[in-house]
This record gives C-alpha cells, structure tokens and sequence, in this order.
C-alpha cells in the first residue's frame, strides 16, 4: 500500500506540475484576446530607406519621433499615430541630403511622416512570431494615401518587435523625381523599418 501511495503521490506531483504549466501557456497565448496598447522606442526603432539609380543603391536613415498604437483584437482595430521626424533623413551626403530636403521632400514645410492605422488582418499572439497586413494612412508631403503594409510581429512578456517593409512611388504622389541628364533614380524608394517598444493593457 505504502508503494502505491508513493506512485499516486509522483503521479498527482507530476499531474499538478503539468496543469500549471499549460495555465500559465494559455494565460500567455492569450494575453492579445484583450485590448492592448503598443509604446514605440525611439531608441529603439530604425527608419531605413533605400533608393536605386543606374551606378549605385543610394541608403539612408529617419528618425522616429514617437508612435503609439492600440489593439483590439475582437475587431482587428487597431489605431493611433506613427511620427516619423522627416528633417531627420539623412544619407551620408551633404549635397544629396540638401536636395532631397529642399526639392523632394519640403521638410520645412511638411516636417512629418506619419502613418494612422486603422485595422489589421490576423492574429497576433505571444507564443510566436506572427504576420499580419496593417491597413491605414500614410501621410508624406502632406497628403494621405492609403497603404497596406505587411508586418511581421514578435512578442515577449510585456515587450515587443516588429519589421515592416514597403514601397513608396513618390513620383507618383506628387513629389519631384531627383534624376537628373546624368543620373537616373527610380521613381520609388523602399522603406524597411524595425521597431521595438512596450506592451501595456488597460
């Protein structure tokens, strides 16, 4: 009797330790059932963008301003601001940086990017990396246009990243194409962005 009652205690030890185990699981993939609030780290978010002529891949850097965003997940909202500080962009050339402020972009008069999401398709959960589409407005030069982009988000307790890549056609928005009789550019510039802040729910 006594050795069944050792193996029934293991077995009820082991049962326990496997229950808490798969509650504090569940608790955790379903922390983004909730409503959710996403802080962006300035200190922590790069701003890339890459633009191509004839002889070479021109790259260059922005700086976030601030951002913050909220999610519900019932619904797939999401909104709130990302602000991208556009007299931060910058390439390694004086000469090219001058003109693309001055002729391009207008930073003195249109000193923000910003884009307001309003809704995004999938889930995010906090077991793995998860890919959703971001719907929503992307200010630039002053004028909305509308842009789905695709992000990929990775989550951790109370913490999270995410990577974005997407096209801007500038030249077909409105703002003045740089090339020039000897150098070509093209006509749209690729934006990669990774950011990283903390997660907060109400």
């Amino acid at each position: 009797m006594k050795g069944n009652s050792k193996v029934f205690l293991r077995q009820s030890v082991a049962l326990s330790a496997f229950a808490i185990v798969a509650l504090l699981a569940f608790a955790n993939g379903a922390v983004f059932a909730q409503d959710a609030t996403f802080h962006l780290d300035p200190q922590r978010t790069t701003v890339n963008f890459t633009l191509g002529d004839v002889l070479h891949t021109v790259r260059g850097t922005f700086k976030l301003k601030e951002g913050t965003l909220r999610l519900s997940p019932a619904s797939g909202k999401l909104d709130g601001e990302i602000v991208v500080d556009a007299q931060s962009g910058e390439s390694g050339s004086g000469m090219r940086d001058r003109k693309m402020h001055k002729e391009v972009l207008e930073s003195d008069r249109y000193p923000h990017i910003t884009f307001r999401p309003d809704h995004i398709d999938g889930d995010v959960t906090s077991q793995t990396k998860s890919t959703v589409q971001v719907h929503g407005i992307f200010n630039i030069h002053g004028v909305d246009h509308e842009l789905t982009v695709p992000a990929e988000v990775q989550m951790a307790p109370g913490y999270w990243t995410a990577t974005l890549h997407f096209s801007v056609p500038y030249a077909k928005w409105g703002m003045k194409n740089p090339s020039t009789m000897f150098l070509r550019v093209s006509e749209s510039v690729d934006i990669d962005i990774t950011v990283s802040g903390n997660v907060t729910r109400p």
